[in-house]
């Protein structure tokens, strides 16, 4: 499970690299004034913004199922053991 969390924190990062790339691009067009982009990038960067949303989601859902699984079958590490000098 915590490699499935550790996927799912890439594919966000992969996410918001793509979202500042957008980002970029929508700046840069600032200068050159093309209307193609004026009117397809806002709706490109929107779709990726709601998919990093959705992605936090999924990790904060499934980080609760990991933890409330990991209670049930009794797979915690103890906390608070004390060391053996």
């Amino acid at each position: 499970m915590d490699k499935i969390l550790r996927e799912l924190d890439d594919l966000k990062n992969s996410e918001t690299a793509v979202l500042k790339k957008i980002s970029q691009i929508e700046a840069e067009n600032i200068n050159l004034g093309v209307g193609l982009l004026d009117q397809t990038l806002p709706d490109v960067h929107e779709n990726i913004d709601t998919a990093v949303e959705q992605i936090e989601t999924v990790i904060s859902q499934f980080t609760e199922h990991r933890n409330r699984f990991s209670r049930e079958h009794k797979l915690e590490e103890p906390e608070d053991q004390p060391s053996n000098p």
